[in-house]
């Protein structure tokens, strides 16, 4: 889930099959990241892929490019070609952001580097946040979004929003790292709590992660110890 770092336990939601149920995978924040090989949630949970019936996915993310794809078994992709309205709420893909989606699986593929990298570097972010003062992480450990919440909240969500943006603002300013302070979806079905939002890539060094961990140390400390004063 992009606003909490969630991951959905799609093992445990694939046996409601049973009750003749249909599944559709949106896998937008997990292709790319989430699996061995960056196949996303059918790798990481050892789902075969045959057992959903439609997965689609934004390719704005890991896949650096724009638009989406919609896939499925032969009789549902037959039925997208031919019932699918391809300029209706959309566009057609051009072709060159599908060359593009296409380079970048091919990448992955042939740098199988990329996916441990971006793990180690998820693990070495959790170690250096496990103990931030008055925040908690709250997302999960393998996700590439990491989701700090507020350990103790004041009771008003205003009040939670404005220390959360402080510390976003004093974190961008000191050690010129951009992290989001994030508000409650109104897409979530789930009351979310509010807090802040780092995005995890391969691309960053050690040197990178430790300086986010030390400036979010030092903004945490500041604000929340001001607020309490």
């Amino acid at each position: 889930m992009r606003n909490s770092g969630q991951i959905a336990p799609l093992d445990e939601i694939i046996r409601l099959k049973k009750y003749r149920f249909r599944v559709l995978l949106d896998e937008s924040n997990s292709v790319g990241v989430l699996g061995c090989t960056g196949r996303g949630l059918t790798e990481q949970f050892g789902v075969p892929v045959e057992k959903i019936d439609i997965i689609t996915a934004a390719m704005g993310h890991a896949l650096a490019t724009e638009g989406g794809f919609c896939t499925g078994s032969s009789r549902v992709n037959d039925h997208q070609r031919l019932s699918g309205s391809g300029y209706l709420f959309s566009a057609s893909l051009p072709p060159y952001l599908a060359s593009a989606a296409i380079t970048a699986i091919d990448i992955l593929e042939e740098n199988p580097s990329l996916i441990r990298k971006l793990k180690e570097n998820i693990a070495l972010l959790w170690k250096g946040l496990s103990d931030i003062p008055g925040l908690s992480l709250a997302s999960n450990p393998k996700s590439p979004i990491v989701f700090l919440r507020l350990k103790k909240p004041t009771g008003c969500a205003r009040n939670d929003l404005q220390l959360l943006e402080d510390i976003a603002a004093y974190v961008l300013k000191e050690g010129s790292i951009c992290v989001v302070a994030s508000k409650r979806s109104t897409l979530d079905k789930c009351r979310l709590p509010m807090g802040i939002r780092l995005f995890v890539s391969a691309a960053h060094s050690e040197s990178d992660l430790r300086k986010a961990c030390e400036t979010l140390w030092r903004a945490a400390a500041r604000i929340l110890e001001e607020n309490t004063k």
